[in-house]
């Protein structure tokens, strides 16, 4: 399958690096097998893979033809590129697509290395790291578009800058390269837009790279709701949740006044009920306000988009046909509603959601949490 093929697949990806050491961090995996690491990453589901084959990377090209050698996944080679023969040398040792970086090369050398490498059958990953270069990306036709969150100069990592440049484009595929090390960071991306992630560095630090890609891809996210307490969000954030979850509605026994603190290694979410007040949450939770009480079902937004659905139980009120209703609902669902450590897992089988929240369930009073209960959720959500 070739490179933009595979990245073109329904769901949301990963192309999955082999790097021995990096510039900024030093030595990552000097001694790693990559034909061991290549499929490592096929079994856990990554899109592609991508081989640094830059000296200044403890690469080679022997490296990439190891990888060959291993998987049928598709193959990007990543390099400081700019001649047609590094294109041909790419291609002549596996390669299906390579790394164009718009740093390093004006608008008609990169057409041209874009045509080169078509005609040698190599699909390109253009790189861009600020507005300027992605809006040259665009200009040039680039099919695919990989936004490094990593300034190559300084190495400084600006993820939030990366991910309205994610939302910026528009028609090209789009790629969030570096500055991913959690479910929620990868997450983060798709939600701004990205078809996949790049990630290297985390995946090369791990114990068991494959084990790690696959956590990073794995679904759903989970969600602990109703946190009115700094400590309380600090328990769900060491349990391993992925969004952490403040309702701003005025009804709500639960309310809070404003976000908490949490890493950004987690996703915050603002719960509102009616009228929305602007927030840093990185992702809005919006119901109707229907006879003095919330909606069953609510939005999802990052900004002003509609990014996702919660489908939820009536105020106050049972469904039995809850589940059939989210297994049958497009697009990226949050499923909420009853749910707890004892029927989580079976609802997960049943509708397989982007996420699911509780709030109840981690709760010893209204607003309080129980953190044995907050890490049983967590634990069984995440199976």
């Amino acid at each position: 399958m070739r490179f933009e093929e595979a990245l073109r697949a329904d769901g949301f990806g990963a192309i999955a690096e082999f790097k021995r050491r990096s510039p900024s961090a030093g030595d990552l995996r000097p001694d790693g097998d990559v034909a061991e690491v290549a499929r490592a990453y096929e079994r856990a589901g990554a899109r592609a893979m991508s081989v640094l084959v830059d000296e200044r990377f403890a690469g080679s090209w022997e490296d990439l033809r190891a990888a060959r050698g291993a998987t049928p996944l598709p193959l990007l080679a990543k390099g400081f590129f700019s001649t047609p023969e590094h294109l041909r040398a790419a291609r002549e040792n596996g390669a299906d697509a390579v790394l164009l970086l718009l740093r390093d090369l004006d608008d008609q050398s990169c057409a041209r290395l874009m045509h080169e490498a078509a005609s040698l059958g190599l699909d390109t990953l253009v790189e861009a790291h600020d507005v300027d270069e992605a809006d040259r990306a665009v200009a040039l036709g680039a099919p695919v578009v990989g936004v490094n969150a990593r300034d190559l100069s300084t190495f400084a990592v600006d993820r939030a800058a990366q991910l309205e440049l994610v939302a910026r484009i528009h028609g090209p595929l789009v790629i969030a390269e570096s500055g991913i090390a959690t479910r929620a960071q990868a997450a983060a991306a798709e939600l701004a837009g990205a078809a996949a992630v790049l990630v290297g560095s985390t995946l090369m630090r791990a114990a068991d790279p494959g084990a790690k890609l696959a956590e990073l891809l794995r679904r759903p996210l989970v969600k602990v709701c109703g946190l009115t307490r700094q400590e309380d969000v600090d328990a769900a954030v060491e349990a391993g949740a992925d969004l952490v979850g403040f309702i701003l509605a005025q009804e709500s026994p639960r309310r809070t006044d404003g976000l908490l603190d949490a890493p950004e290694t987690v996703l915050r979410v603002a719960v509102f009920v009616g009228e929305r007040t602007e927030t840093e949450a990185d992702v809005v939770q919006l119901y109707a306000r229907e006879n003095g009480h919330r909606s069953r079902d609510a939005v999802l937004l990052r900004g002003d988009e509609r990014v996702g659905s919660v489908v939820d139980l009536p105020w106050g009120a049972d469904d039995p046909s809850h589940l059939e209703r989210a297994r049958t609902t497009t697009g990226r669902v949050m499923l909420a509603g009853g749910l707890g450590p004892r029927n989580v897992v079976a609802a997960i089988a049943r509708v397989r959601p982007w996420a699911v929240d509780s709030a109840r369930s981690t709760e010893s009073s209204p607003g309080i949490k129980d953190h044995a209960a907050v890490r049983a959720w967590v634990e069984a959500a995440h199976g």
